[in-house]
């Protein structure tokens, strides 16, 4: 969800917006993979876009507590 200019997380320029977006270690697991998988997709002309993922990576748990989850386990979990 979005925090609008003067709203909690507001962190900047007034048209800077931020959001929260709450993952099942499964969904944490497939955004971490997808972003590791982009970045082997841009080359080293496309700087900016790189910078980007990592920016959002750092904000990820660790790769070894990504690695520590089982996606078949979590999947099995939130089927029940």
């Amino acid at each position: 969800m979005p925090d609008g200019p003067g709203q909690a997380g507001d962190q900047g320029s007034s048209d800077e917006f931020h959001f929260h977006v709450e993952l099942t270690p499964a969904q944490l697991k497939i955004t971490h993979t997808a972003l590791k998988s982009l970045l082997d997709d841009f080359g080293h002309e496309q700087h900016e876009v790189v910078k980007v993922i990592h920016e959002v990576l750092e904000k990820l748990p660790d790769e070894h507590s990504i690695r520590a989850i089982s996606l078949d386990r979590e999947l099995r979990r939130e089927g029940d």
